[in-house]
């Protein structure tokens, strides 16, 4: 195609129409996700970073298109992995997560599973959980206000028939918002089951349980890492009487969704499902050194509770681009070997500290 003489490949099209949404958006109230932004909300930040990003999307999606072609699978292997690490193109995400997390395996070796969830027998009990915990998803989301508009009736069908399907994890707080964010990414409702399954079962066992032994282990990971990496931190944080549960749970649980900014938490995601969940350990350990002086800075109990969540909001968290390069640059050395060593024996004390506390018989 030309335009004014010039050639124009489908690409460049493409490209175009996305910079020219997220410049609508850059300066309403509503982003292009659907979430309100705060009123304190700082434009000129997020303006000087889109300015950048938006060159960046463009070459990225041009280089993914190159990679796809007329292929229907991308496969794993170094050139993938590192084209995951700076980012799946916008249109190009729900197909490439499905494929590289095995959710897409899943859905062909299952077909038809999701519909016959949906058409029961149900548990009553479960339903009425989830009926009463979905309308408090995404409460700043203009896509979650109503049933019979927008993504309500989608996310109670994913989470029925995934609670149906995984009997042993059922439904558990946090779930809403995950699958909430699946559905305005990827939009198809078969495919967030999917993705969730994959989450759940395979990338992050026992995050989504009663007791949530993943996610107590994790948290007890990045304190064993922080006290190793940066020990006035560590002793600043005891200190004052804070627990690393008080400090950081919502980031594991919610996958740093409802904690970092969107464009950040969906270049998270990208690595997740290719990566696994060593990636949530990466982010949580560069966010922590990355403001060691803010933290050491903070005086008191309320002041560093204060600090934990402002530093997921500064200028360095909106950059998802230069905030992604520096997860695998600060966080440094994460031997797979050595962090399944270390989780299992966290995992080990959690056990033993759940059983003195009969939380777990």
């Amino acid at each position: 195609m030309s335009w004014n003489g010039v050639e124009i490949s489908k690409e460049q099209i493409a490209a175009g129409m996305a910079q020219g949404a997220a410049q609508n958006s850059r300066l309403s109230d509503v982003d292009e996700y659907g979430f309100e932004r705060p009123p304190d909300f700082d434009y000129q930040s997020y303006e000087e970073f889109m300015s950048k990003y938006l060159t960046v999307l463009t070459r990225r999606a041009r280089k993914w298109s190159h990679l796809l072609g007329a292929k229907e699978t991308v496969g794993r292997g170094i050139k993938v992995k590192r084209y995951v690490r700076k980012g799946i193109p916008m249109k190009n995400r729900g197909k490439i997560w499905m494929e590289v997390s095995g959710g897409k395996a899943k859905k062909i070796a299952n077909s038809g599973l999701y519909q016959s969830l949906l058409k029961g027998p149900f548990n009553d009990d479960l339903v009425d959980i989830i009926k009463v915990d979905v309308p408090r998803t995404f409460p700043d989301n203009i896509y979650f206000r109503d049933y019979n508009e927008g993504k309500l009736a989608s996310l109670h069908n994913v989470l029925v028939a995934f609670s149906h399907h995984n009997k042993s994890v059922g439904y558990c707080q946090g779930l809403n918002y995950i699958a909430g964010l699946l559905l305005i990414i990827i939009k198809d409702e078969e495919d967030t089951f999917w993705l969730l399954s994959v989450l759940v079962n395979d990338l992050l066992p026992q995050y989504y349980t009663p007791v949530m032994v993943g996610v107590l282990t994790d948290i007890s990971v990045l304190e064993a890492i922080v006290k190793e990496r940066a020990p006035l931190i560590w002793k600043h944080v005891k200190h004052y009487g804070l627990t690393w549960g008080l400090l950081t749970t919502k980031w594991f649980i919610c996958l740093f969704a409802e904690v970092l900014p969107i464009e950040t938490v969906l270049r998270i995601w990208d690595c997740l499902f290719y990566e696994g969940n060593k990636i949530l350990m990466r982010v949580a350990v560069t966010l922590i050194l990355s403001n060691q002086e803010q933290i050491l800075m903070s005086q008191d109990f309320a002041d560093i509770i204060e600090c934990f969540k402002k530093i997921t909001r500064d200028t360095n968290a909106i950059d998802c681009h230069m905030f992604m390069e520096n997860v695998f640059k600060v966080s440094g050395s994460f031997p797979r070997a050595r962090l399944a060593k270390l989780r299992q024996e966290k995992e080990e004390e959690v056990l033993e500290e759940m059983k003195k506390e009969k939380t777990i018989p």
